[in-house]
């Protein structure tokens, strides 16, 4: 067989890639051991005799697997843990989570009229306060406390 490699020199500089990513036809190899310039190259490139080879890359596969896994809870034992329980989740993320939910449902019920203005801003600060543990620690205390006005 004919030493091909000045070809696939060729070939990678035109292509843009490396030399061990261009693939030679091997049925056409009379034609590429003729092609001598680049053009002559191009033109087997558009025909399809030399082509680049996709590079490979890390497959995801067995990322997804443990991913699906680590959902459903397992693989989260004390042997997987590098972090403590305030790296893993902290403390100041869980305060934005909880107090945004708050927040949140404190202007919905102050838009549909079930809480007044002043309500609203003295419940506010309770929360801002942290006296609330949850939307629906905040909810009951809002319903014992009859702060709320029902429709009907």
């Amino acid at each position: 067989m004919t030493d091909l490699s000045n070809q696939k020199r060729m070939a990678a500089a035109i292509m843009g890639c490396g030399v061990h990513r261009v693939w030679l036809d091997p049925e056409a190899a009379d034609d590429i051991a003729v092609a001598i310039t680049r053009a002559d190259l191009r033109e087997l490139i558009k025909k399809g005799s030399i082509a680049a080879v996709k590079p490979k890359g890390v497959s995801r596969g067995r990322a997804r697997v443990r991913d699906v896994k680590r959902k459903y809870g397992h693989r989260k034992g004390q042997g997987s843990r590098k972090g403590t329980k305030g790296a893993r989740n902290p403390r100041k993320d869980q305060w934005i989570k909880r107090i945004r939910a708050l927040r949140a449902r404190l202007k919905e019920l102050r838009a549909d009229g079930s809480l007044e203005k002043s309500t609203y801003c003295k419940i506010y600060r309770k929360a801002k306060g942290g006296e609330y543990r949850s939307v629906a620690h905040m909810e009951s205390h809002l319903e014992s406390q009859k702060l709320l006005k029902h429709e009907g």
